[in-house]
């Protein structure tokens, strides 16, 4: 059963390719996690946190993890919103800084990765990971 198990499989691969990331990026403190965080914050502005944890497909409790570290390396910042209820970030101009700093180690990393799998699996894997999100989409 452990070596058919789907689950097993796909999270032993994706610590795997995490720490391909994480190897790349740890030269400017980051981890792969991190990164995707700070450029969807750079690319949405100001999102609120609900909305910025429904797109990396994260529940609020662990986006709220996710954000203490980068808020408390400075990052990213609160902002305030009309509605006190309403939780937004964004990105620092430190922030931006580290993001424009680690986007070539980033490149490196991906590179290594299509390397290991050759262009033509590294697309499948990639719609086949975006097929087995939408199982997980289906069922919420």
């Amino acid at each position: 059963m452990a070596r058919d198990c789907t689950a097993a499989s796909l999270r032993r691969a994706a610590r795997s390719l995490s720490s391909v990331y994480d190897a790349h990026l740890a030269e400017v403190g980051l981890r792969g996690t991190q990164f995707s965080l700070l450029v969807a914050v750079s690319l949405m502005g100001e999102p609120p946190v609900t909305m910025l944890a429904e797109q990396l497909g994260l529940d609020r409790t662990t986006m709220t993890r996710n954000l203490a570290p980068l808020l408390r390396e400075g990052l990213l910042e609160d902002v305030a919103t009309d509605d006190r209820r309403v939780h937004s970030v964004k990105l620092t101009a430190k922030g931006r800084r580290t993001v424009d700093r680690a986007l070539p180690l980033w490149d490196q990393a991906q590179a290594e990765v299509v390397r290991a799998l050759g262009e033509r699996r590294q697309r499948e894997l990639v719609a086949v990971l975006d097929l087995v999100a939408a199982i997980g989409e289906r069922t919420e």
